[in-house]
């Protein structure tokens, strides 16, 4: 079926002028350019046969002459010139028409330029429906995950290409209320639907809780009300032992930089924990590990050994010069505010998940059964259910929060990287209010930085080993550029802020700058879709999805009219003090 089967005389304009991807068209007639309109979409004839160029108006502008043609004083006054009416497009790729064929192709390269006064022509009605049509139909060379359907064309599927989606990353950024919630659960519902779904989210404020179902598992990071209630692993309650840390996280909660006996606290800090790990691995008589392990080892130790020989270090006395005098060791009165430190971190029961573990988390295989719950995927015989893991982090202070993301993060990472090439099962990580722990490097060193890192790994090496991320936030501003910068992909709703929407507009194509402008006037729930994963950049209106989150607004002036008032602080005040909302 041919398409584009158009006349000369329905002809928007000739071109003028071609770039290397954008051309300008003159419209001689006001009337067809009053039916031209930005960012719709135009098809200009190639000088290929059987092939349209398809374009995007960037610009339109409307322009009389600078003045008019004086004639000879014996000639009548002055003759004007026609106005000049010109169209700017952008061009977004080629239509190939299979003459026989009922499939036509769309491909996103440009296999020829236009011609000088090649005929331009709008793209509207059935055959704009019929264009839609193949864009839904062809989404390259992967399984197709859906996304909503077209603004230019509701009759319209809007399908993204699933591997290059997770391959090269993505961004959905929304300001609060546009619909970045909504979003993320449509996406999450159509790799729910896959056999060997396999994804995590990083739900900072627990309004994913509603997403349910066999396909979706929900853990969340123990809080004070779970130390002495013996849930673990098994009843979804998540624990982060302190063993998990690296020796750059452990210095980072331990050792105040600021103190001049930073370095000292530091280097016999990581010497202790390093001979603490050896004596687990002796005593448990695992030789095939001692050789090789180091402080950033996944060992389990015990934490009283450590705060025990700093002690020791911190009171020490060795002999002195004279017979029978001694004297202060090399670390005395060196490590009372390391060590004090420690005694405080340990005490606080809100970070009772990360020093109060559970027993089974000091046991070795204790490691392993977390991680296959965590990035095992679904479908095995031993445990079927739980393709999609919800990972709610609203139990974790806000100060620490970033460095337990990301241990997570880079906990799933390293497994990812240590496991077979034929044995790796993929896994993408959906980072929700990413800018809350994935922010820009701050000029000092800080424990956001450690975070920063893990996640710029992921970004940059993230596809070799199968691991895809899926960065969403409020405040794109806030997120580092890096990470950023390797995403591939942009879902992106309505923006107001405009720093947000010039960090958007710095990830779009030069040729789709005009694109940009649309962010602050989308629609709720209306997403601008630009990137490897979509055939064709353009405004998407994103389905409902299966499980709606729990981010809806609350209605302040309905409320405010309610007869009966709803209240309940007493209740709060109890939850707020016992940490626990039980």
């Amino acid at each position: 079926m041919t398409i584009f089967n158009y006349e000369d005389n329905e002809a928007l304009g000739r071109i003028i002028a071609v770039d290397s991807a954008v051309v300008v068209v003159r419209v001689d007639e006001l009337e067809r350019l009053k039916r031209v309109q930005v960012n719709r979409l135009v098809a200009l004839q190639s000088s290929k046969a059987g092939q349209h160029l398809v374009g995007v108006v960037s610009r339109i502008t409307r322009k009389a002459p600078d003045g008019g043609i004086e004639l000879p004083s014996n000639e009548a006054d002055t003759v004007e010139l026609p106005e000049n009416n010109l169209v700017r497009v952008s061009l977004i790729g080629t239509l190939i028409d299979r003459v026989g064929t009922d499939q036509n192709v769309f491909r996103r390269t440009l296999e020829t330029v236009p011609e000088i006064d090649a005929n331009c022509f709008s793209l509207e009605g059935e055959r704009l429906t019929n264009f839609m049509q193949v864009i839904s139909n062809v989404v390259g060379d992967g399984p197709q995950l859906e996304l909503g359907k077209y603004t230019l064309d509701e009759d319209a599927t809007a399908y993204l290409n699933g591997n290059r989606l997770f391959q090269r990353h993505a961004i959905v950024v929304g300001s609060t209320g546009s619909g970045k919630s909504w979003t993320t659960a449509r996406l999450l519902d159509q790799v729910a639907a896959l056999r060997q779904a396999n994804a995590i989210l990083f739900d900072v404020h627990g309004e994913y809780k509603t997403l349910e179902g066999d396909e979706f598992r929900h853990f969340r990071v123990a809080g004070p009300g779970d130390l002495d209630s013996g849930t673990g692993l098994d009843d979804g309650v998540l624990y982060l032992p302190f063993w998990l840390l690296g020796y750059e996280a452990m210095v980072s909660l331990f050792v105040d930089r600021s103190d001049q006996n930073a370095p000292n606290q530091a280097m016999v800090m990581s010497r202790c924990i390093t001979d603490a790990k050896r004596a687990y691995l002796t005593s448990g008589g695992h030789t095939d590990i001692l050789d090789n392990f180091t402080v950033d080892s996944p060992v389990p130790f015990e934490l009283n050994a450590v705060v025990a020989e700093l002690e020791r270090l911190d009171n020490e006395r060795v002999p002195g010069a004279r017979a029978g005098s001694d004297k202060a060791g090399d670390f005395n009165g060196k490590l009372s505010r390391l060590i004090a430190r420690f005694a405080s971190k340990r005490l606080d029961r809100r970070l009772g998940f990360l020093f109060q573990p559970h027993a089974e988390c000091l046991q070795m295989d204790w490691l392993a059964r977390m991680t296959h719950k965590l990035i095992g995927g679904r479908g095995s015989q031993e445990d079927s259910s739980g393709g999609i893991k919800i990972i709610d982090f609203s139990e974790v202070p806000s100060d620490i929060l970033p460095l337990m993301v990301s241990l997570l993060a880079r906990l799933i990472f390293t497994v990812m990287q240590w496991t077979d090439p034929d044995r790796r099962h993929p896994i993408a990580l959906f980072c929700d209010e990413a800018h809350l722990y994935i922010p820009e490097r701050s000029s000092r060193e800080s424990v956001d930085d450690i975070s920063v890192g893990i996640f710029e790994r992921i970004a940059k090496e993230g596809r070799k080993y199968g691991v895809g991320l899926v960065v969403i936030s409020q405040r794109p501003a806030e997120v580092n550029r890096t990470v950023l910068s390797q995403c591939n992909n942009v879902v992106a709703m309505r923006l107001t802020n405009g720093e947000d929407q010039s960090v958007i507009k710095r990830l779009l194509p030069d040729s789709l700058g005009g694109f940009g402008d649309l962010l602050p006037v989308l629609d709720v729930g209306e997403a601008l879709v630009v990137g490897d994963a979509s055939l064709l950049p353009t405004r998407v209106r994103v389905a409902e999805p299966r499980c709606k989150p729990n981010s809806a607004t609350v209605q302040f002036w309905d409320r405010w009219g309610d007869d009966e008032p709803l209240s309940d602080t007493e209740k709060a005040v109890l939850s707020w003090r016992r940490q626990s909302a039980q």
